[in-house]
């Protein structure tokens, strides 16, 4: 009885649930039963290469397509029974900017609020709000056709969030947007977390999902291949690794030795000499946190000052290719 009270507390704090999703295009089987849950609060990164599934798991969800098979609720609204419903908890930022580019930024937005049910000083209220949060009050009066390709990728972000919506889906939502505009993306969805809001977000920056992500989702081939935290993740992959840079470089022999006397079984250390790597530094596999404590004092007692120490996870490129077969530069969409 306790399990099942238990069980029930879970699948209820789930804002996302999809259960058996398939989706056939022709000969294409984009979809081959992808399972999704998403806590509620929480930020869900689906990660995949290009046509693993990841767009049209999230058209299913928003309701823009219909599975071939499976089920699917959304901020506890079945997709398939009642998919206008759903539509009025949710908002979509695609992999393209959507916005009608004959009207000006704020018309687009009071646009998106009137078919909100809005009223007009509402939706121009709202308009204003999220113009100015998008640095897009200066070109409020221009017809979106004038905006750069960026502008326009944030008018649309901003159009997604008119309504204040209790499920926000952003397929891949910084792409064109130059670096600064990416960081302040994130702030918006750390934002809109903080206020109450799920965000599940696709994207083909592996650091991205890494800043934001709860947990992450990995999807090739149309099926869900893992599902952890980063961390969780990153563990799967391998254990930590030990980096190490002596202040002073004729140490580094001292540091190679000590670094092996900590290191997991079957390894040893080793100088840093990947591509694009500072040189001076070395790094070893090791097995667990303890270890930081003991270099340190070996480091302390043989008077080798250091400039860098760090217990490194895998990063989440090493995680992708391991999962996936495939590396961060074949384009992830």
């Amino acid at each position: 009885m306790r399990n099942d009270i238990e069980e029930m507390r879970r699948m209820e704090d789930l804002v996302v649930r999809a259960e058996g999703l398939r989706k056939r295009f022709g000969q294409t089987q984009a979809l081959d039963g992808v399972d999704l849950a998403m806590r509620r609060g929480t930020v869900l990164g689906v990660l995949g290469p290009n046509g693993a599934g990841k767009t049209t798991a999230v058209r299913v969800l928003a309701t823009l397509l219909r599975p071939d098979e499976g089920s699917a609720v959304v901020a506890g609204v079945d997709v398939l029974k009642n998919p206008q419903a759903v539509r009025r908890k949710v908002g979509l930022t695609g992999q393209y900017a959507s916005v009608d580019e004959d009207l000006t930024g704020v018309q687009n937005l009071v646009l998106i609020g009137r078919l909100l049910d809005m009223s007009g000083r509402d939706a121009r209220g709202r308009a204003d709000e999220l113009l100015a949060w998008f640095d897009l009050t200066e070109a409020a009066q221009r017809p979106a056709k004038t905006y750069s390709g960026g502008m326009r990728r944030r008018l649309d972000l901003a159009a997604s969030l008119v309504g204040r919506p209790e499920v926000i889906f952003l397929d891949e939502p910084t792409t064109g947007l130059d670096p600064a505009k990416r960081e302040d993306m994130w702030g918006v969805v750390r934002t809109q977390v903080a206020r109450g809001a799920s965000v599940l977000l696709t994207t083909q920056y592996l650091e991205e999902a890494d800043a934001l992500a709860d947990e992450i989702v990995v999807v090739d081939h149309g099926r869900v291949i893992a599902h952890d935290t980063p961390d969780g993740l990153k563990r799967r992959v391998g254990g930590q690794t030990l980096r190490i840079r002596p202040a002073d470089q004729s140490r580094l022999p001292e540091v190679l030795r000590i670094l092996d006397a900590v290191a997991a079984p079957g390894t040893t250390a080793a100088r840093d000499e990947a591509a694009g790597s500072r040189p001076g530094a070395a790094s070893v596999p090791v097995a667990g946190d303890a270890v930081l404590t003991e270099t340190l004092s070996q480091l302390t007692r043989a008077g080798v000052e250091v400039t860098e120490m760090a217990l490194q996870l895998p990063s989440l490129d090493e995680v992708f290719h391991t999962l996936t077969g495939r590396t961060k530069t074949e384009e992830l969409v």
